[in-house]
């Protein structure tokens, strides 16, 4: 059975577009402001931006510039992620692309001319308006790194074919790659992106699951060295960037936006490749002796602790427990998760041309766009209930700061959706005693929330800094390279408890967060947030939640430092990934001692 084409999916399992714009013509009424505003701006601004009442008029209006950006922006690229085959919405994309382009360069002077102004004067302007009080922070923060005006505007108007690596990555892996049916047990089998990482990952017969991880290898390994090529150019530009604008090394440059230090990065990758790697491997055993494998392969790390008590779950009954389970939130909250459902905020279809995986947008003074492949599994309800998680967080910062205070540090991004995943678990392990059931949640956590973001991200971002090593000294990546680094990776965390084989070392091919600088490690980063202020919420209640709703609403006024201490955490030591790492270790600690209890 082949996926369907998009036009064959029913109405009810895509989203609503039209919360946007009601239609294409409405759009292109917006695309028509946007070029007049532009020329405006240019025309009233340019070498005019020396008072602090000029400055913050510019940037009134460069406010409503980027609502205007963000709203066509995502109206365009939304309908392409859908379908890559149509090549309408493509078009269409890559046209409002080039008009970004043209504009951003065209109003590169603005941060040019703002940077040349004296301090006392941005200091003024940033005592007058509180709008733009954070936008013009940071401009004094960048200042260092700002290149010549004629520099600044040719990199924006080249902007678009910066960005083109990740254009490539997609086209290749989502409208080029062609998968054939695969056979196992005498049967035959289809196949694509979706289908192997959705369904097949999880799959519990062995034969299946081991043959569609082999026939899905094969068929991105025809495509190895276009991706190597497209990552490497991706890299190699990041690294141009860096030294152009006078950071001492790739890595310095793409925290600087993050707003965090080198040594909470290095912390991250290092404590938990160290630390929670041997818990890890107690698991991998644990899934091999409940199956009855004959060795543990990369391929068999997703399998569930009690397939046969992984229920099958509908869209309809995913609304009842994700409604119970982020209750705790308050009725505003669960009125926005209803919303999502009722509004059809959600795109669950399964179909060729879609992109892989789950993600949400929330365009500025709109709802949430959330994408997803429903698979009936529990899975997919964590997965919608970690989406809604960015929903709700960006619900509540649209609603509450300036467009410039909404664009929140990576480092923290991750972890409402993640605290979403462990409120849900906690909400089930309280709906019954039963002890096969509370593995059952116990494993969701582990082989869900943990595993996904403390163990597949890490890894990535374990695979990700030797790579930018590489650059970072001169070198360059090719398919070898990458796949060797991917494998080495691996087998550190895994050792002998997992074979790791040439098919494993090629997951760097399936990850398209590479080309958004160093935001894999920000999973575990988030999740360590989440993890310690979930555990504030279990043993302290509303006045936990009421702090974590204050965060959520803060946006990126406060960098991820004071975001985390505004939920009483203290990211600055050891302690709450440690804390967080023992946790994991006593969850399944506590699998096996039930599983040992059930085989009785």
């Amino acid at each position: 059975m082949e996926l369907k084409s998009r036009k064959d999916i029913p109405t009810e399992l895509t989203w609503d577009l039209s919360s946007i714009y009601a239609t294409e013509e409405e759009m292109y009424r917006d695309v028509e402001k946007l070029k007049s505003l532009g020329g405006r701006m240019a025309a009233d601004y340019k070498g005019k931006l020396d008072t602090p009442r000029t400055i913050d008029a510019c940037l009134d209006n460069l406010r409503e510039l980027e609502r205007l950006m963000t709203l066509t922006g995502n109206y365009c690229d939304l309908a392409v992620s859908v379908d890559y085959y149509d090549t309408y919405n493509q078009e269409r994309n890559e046209k409002l692309g080039r008009l970004f382009a043209e504009i951003s360069s065209a109003l590169s002077f603005i941060d040019s001319e703002l940077v040349e102004q004296d301090e006392a004067i941005l200091r003024e302007a940033i005592e007058a308006a509180t709008d733009n009080k954070h936008y013009l922070e940071d401009v004094l923060r960048n200042k260092p790194h700002q290149l010549h005006p004629e520099v600044e505007r040719a990199l924006a108007a080249l902007s678009q074919s910066l960005f083109a690596p990740y254009q490539i990555y997609n086209m290749a892996k989502l409208a080029d790659m062609k998968f054939d049916a695969f056979q196992a047990g005498g049967k035959e089998y289809p196949l694509g992106y979706s289908l192997f990482e959705d369904d097949y990952e999880y799959e519990r017969d062995t034969e299946v699951r081991r043959a569609a991880f082999a026939a899905f290898s094969r068929k991105i390994r025809e495509y190895e060295n276009v991706t190597a090529a497209a990552y490497n150019t991706q890299v190699q530009t990041e690294k141009t960037m860096a030294t152009l604008r006078g950071f001492d090394s790739v890595f310095d440059s793409l925290l600087f936006g993050q707003k965090v230090t080198k040594e909470l990065y290095h912390r991250q990758i290092d404590l938990i490749t160290e630390k929670l790697a041997p818990h890890m491997r107690r698991y991998a055993r644990l899934l091999q002796r409940i199956h009855g494998l004959d060795k543990m392969t990369f391929a068999d790390l997703k399998i569930a602790i009690d397939p046969e008590y992984d229920p099958k779950v509908t869209i309809e009954e995913s609304r009842d427990y994700i409604e119970k389970g982020l209750s705790i939130l308050g009725e505003e909250y669960v009125e926005m998760v209803r919303a999502a459902y009722r509004e059809r905020w959600v795109d669950f279809a399964q179909n060729a041309g879609k992109s892989t995986g789950g993600f949400c947008a929330s365009p500025y003074g709109k709802n949430s766009f959330i994408l997803l492949s429903w698979n009936n599994r529990m899975a997919d309800v964590f997965t919608l209930a970690h989406e809604l998680g960015h929903a709700g967080h960006f619900k509540a910062c649209n609603s509450a700061q300036s467009i410039f205070d909404t664009n929140v540090s990576t480092y923290f991004v991750e972890a409402p959706s993640t605290m979403n995943e462990l409120l849900m678990a906690h909400y089930l392990l309280k709906t019954n005693p039963d002890r096969r059931f509370r593995r059952w949640v116990l494993s969701c956590m582990i082989g869900n929330t943990y595993y996904h973001n403390f163990v597949t991200h890490l890894m990535e971002a374990a695979y990700q800094r030797e790579v930018y090593r590489i650059v970072d000294a001169g070198g360059s990546v090719n398919a070898e390279v990458l796949n060797r680094l991917m494998k080495e990776t691996l087998e550190k965390f895994w050792g002998s408890d997992v074979e790791i084989s040439d098919d494993a070392a090629r997951t760097w091919m399936r990850q398209p967060h590479y080309y958004m600088g160093l935001y894999s490690y920000t999973y575990s980063a988030g999740l360590t947030i989440a993890t310690q202020a979930c555990k504030r919420i279990e043993s302290e209640g509303a006045s936990a939640v009421e702090d974590w709703k204050k965060v959520l609403a803060a946006g990126s006024t406060l960098d991820p430092v004071g975001l985390a201490k505004l939920a009483g955490i203290d990211i600055t030591t050891d302690g709450p990934l440690l804390d967080t790492i023992a946790y994991i270790g006593g969850i399944i600690e506590e699998i096996e001692r039930l599983t040992d209890e059930l085989d009785d």
